[in-house]
């Protein structure tokens, strides 16, 4: 059963850094495109950013472009999404979503079959 689990979350000051981490188990890990989407309290859940399988293509909403890095390891079945310059419009419920389609690049939930638990995000001063 596909399981991703989020780890990482936590309160953050504006401007910091922190590494949230997506771990998959009881899957061929290769084959699965993951990424990573939040959800604000009373706002939609949007896509952030998200990397194929099978190239390491990356994608990211525009607002968090150019601050925050999404890597994979294969070996450890895990995806990282490396958050710099944090803001408070940043904080979040951060989810990871896991999709069997290992050329998949995208940012829409509907694309997506599998999610974890969701880890929270603060960026207060």
């Amino acid at each position: 059963q596909v399981q991703p689990v989020e780890s990482g979350g936590g309160l953050v000051q504006p401007g910091g850094s922190l590494r949230l981490s997506c771990t998959v188990s009881g899957v061929d890990f290769d084959y699965y495109t993951i990424a990573w989407f939040r959800q604000a309290p009373g706002k939609k859940r949007g896509g952030v950013a998200c990397m194929s399988a099978s190239d390491g293509w990356t994608s990211y909403a525009d607002s968090v472009k150019g601050r925050f890095t999404i890597s994979r390891d294969n070996a450890k079945k895990t995806v990282y999404l490396q958050m710099n310059s944090l803001r408070p419009g940043d904080a979040a419920t951060y989810y990871c979503a896991a999709a069997q389609h290992p050329e998949l690049l995208s940012l829409h939930s509907v694309d997506f079959h599998t999610w974890g638990q969701g880890t929270q995000l603060t960026v207060a001063s």
